[in-house]
């Protein structure tokens, strides 16, 4: 290529980047905001600006048992309409604008609204299943109704739907969605960050990470290649992916694996990163039988494709590497607390003393969960 080749086209990209960071207290102990923000932004040139955001559990205590709905929106008449679905299946304890910071260095803020809702005791629809497939049917409602529209501003959707937990994203460093959303306000005695490099997906406000559904949060370095099988798998199962990136799938299929057939989360674990064949066959009898007869049942729930992903609930974070571990993944420890995180350095910054420090091997996954 010639010189003026090369300056003509200077696109370049980092296959290694993006960044996450969890941080778990096993006792419940309540860990303030600025230990996340700062963690993510020792990691800031693992990001690019297209996005970045966090997840937190235990920042609503004044409503632990209410569905907490964040909404974002362009149009006030267009969060207005998410409103009156929400009103129709559920009741409303409470709903307010989420506090943010207008001076926030972020890329065309949208209007975010939270909402503190319980399912109606005569509901409207679906009245014989499960409480959280309502819940679920009402978010794929929304987000299909509402969110699907081909302009950003006539978008409305939901973007967490826990209880006592929250998501928080957007298009900027997750430093700056920080002073958004003014997390340094917030306590939570789990926290996940994420901040974005290389995806293939727009960089749209929907399409940051994390990605939820109820109480699970996903966050992702690296790659999903089989999203289109992944996402026939989900559709076949009532669950519609609106959201533009790979990500998305991973949130439904925690719901689906663990909530609703009842997996372990080592066992959803061996789904998505299962062991290759050769090392199948080395096992006894009876386990090699099992991992074969999982892999048959869900090969289509499989990821294909490099990732480090930090998964989290109301109970634990789990940290998982591909079956190659082409994504860093590193995990410390220091009294009642747990880091994991894309590298030693963030974990550093927030917890200099530790009394552990290791890398995870690929496709074994580190769960860690609270005591009380």
């Amino acid at each position: 290529m010639t010189e003026r080749g090369r300056h003509s086209f200077d696109y370049q990209k980092d296959i290694s980047g993006c960044g996450v960071f969890g941080v778990i207290d096993k006792t419940r102990t309540r860990i303030s905001g600025d230990m996340p923000i700062s963690a993510m932004a020792s990691m800031h040139d693992r990001g690019n600006g297209l996005g970045g955001g966090f997840a937190a559990y235990g920042i609503y205590p004044d409503f632990p048992e209410h569905y907490a709905f964040h909404v974002m929106g362009y149009r006030p008449e267009k969060i207005g309409e998410a409103a009156s679905i929400l009103k129709k299946f559920f009741d409303v304890a409470h709903d307010e604008p989420i506090p943010t910071n207008p001076k926030a260095r972020v890329t065309n803020p949208p209007l975010v609204h939270r909402y503190f809702l319980s399912v109606k005791e005569n509901r409207p629809q679906w009245p014989t299943i499960e409480e959280k497939d309502y819940v679920v049917r009402v978010v794929m409602e929304i987000n299909t109704s509402l969110g699907v529209a081909p302009r950003d501003e006539d978008k409305a959707f939901v973007f967490s739907s826990g209880k006592n937990m929250g998501a928080f994203k957007g298009v900027g460093f997750p430093e700056d969605v920080a002073v958004f959303y003014r997390l340094d306000e917030y306590q939570a005695y789990i926290w996940t960050g994420h901040n974005r490099f290389p995806t293939n997906t727009p960089g749209w406000w929907g399409g940051a990470h994390p990605f939820t559904l109820l109480d699970w949060s996903i966050v992702h370095n690296g790659e999903i290649s089989s999203y289109g099988i992944n996402k026939r798998y989900l559709e076949e199962h009532g669950y519609v992916c609106t959201l533009m990136t790979d990500t998305e799938v991973v949130a439904y299929l925690l719901d689906l694996l663990v909530r609703k057939h009842h997996l372990s989360m080592r066992m959803m674990s061996w789904v998505f990163a299962p062991p290759f064949w050769d090392e199948v066959k080395r096992l006894a009898p009876e386990q090699a039988e099992a991992f074969r007869a999982l892999r048959m049942t869900y090969g289509s729930a499989c990821l294909n494709g490099p990732f480090a992903i930090l998964v989290a609930n109301r109970d634990c974070l789990m940290g998982l590497n591909d079956r190659v571990k082409l994504r860093p993944l590193v995990v410390g420890e220091q009294g009642s607390r747990v880091f994991l995180s894309s590298e030693e350095s963030a974990i550093r910054e927030v917890c200099p003393e530790l009394q552990s420090l290791w890398a995870p091997k690929a496709g074994e996954p580190v769960i860690v969960s609270t005591e009380v």
